[in-house]
């Protein structure tokens, strides 16, 4: 499927490899094309973003919708330096609103830029049943919300034999999310097992 998958700007290209290199998570190539192309048939007019890293999904949702506008938080300091200089390189940063800062403390600052028509969760992974309940009171009707990585490399299947505590006890949360998740009654949801594991989730 990667073979498959056309190439990108010099920019992307440049940004995945920084990512590699510097282990900064990005999403993978298969999850991301299936979250621009929902993008591509949504057509929102703002995106939140929870967990900006060095800006390459932001900046491909902007390519990909250009009359979006993403609003996208980044608590780690040199990931935000580094988003900003992307940003800025692009041509597409008056696209993009930088927030500086824990998205379990900047509810006030997204609420004042909101409603949403799509929410994108990529940032703590353990706190993602935090993200979803925080924000996605500020989604509109028709919105959808995009969460990444909740099939974790597989090992929410393989998590009883998983030596490292720490690795175990985020696996547990991840699939104790997945779980509420597809249980929630205000939401259909479906897992695509692409990339890192996807769920899209659209208000009922």
């Amino acid at each position: 499927m990667q073979k498959l998958i056309p190439n990108r700007t010099n920019l992307f290209m440049e940004m995945e490899e920084y990512a590699r290199e510097n282990r900064v998570p990005i999403m993978e190539l298969e999850g991301i094309e299936a979250m621009l192309q929902i993008v591509r048939i949504q057509q929102p007019t703002k995106i939140l973003e929870i967990g900006t890293a060095i800006g390459y999904s932001a900046l491909r949702m902007a390519e990909a919708c250009p009359s979006a506008h993403i609003v996208t938080l980044e608590r780690d300091q040199e990931r935000y330096e580094k988003a900003e200089n992307y940003f800025a390189r692009s041509g597409m940063g008056d696209q993009i609103t930088l927030i500086k800062g824990d998205a379990l403390e900047q509810e006030d600052e997204v609420r004042l830029l909101g409603d949403y028509d799509m929410i994108f969760i990529d940032a703590a992974k353990g706190q993602y049943k935090k993200f979803f309940e925080i924000y996605s009171q500020y989604l509109n009707d028709a919105g959808v919300i995009i969460t990444d990585n909740v099939l974790f490399k597989g090992l929410v299947y393989e998590k009883a034999e998983i030596e490292k505590k720490r690795i175990r006890n985020l696996v547990q949360k991840i699939d104790q999310f997945n779980q509420w998740l597809m249980e929630n009654d205000r939401y259909h949801t479906v897992i695509l097992p692409i990339g890192d594991g996807v769920a899209i989730s659209r208000k009922k």
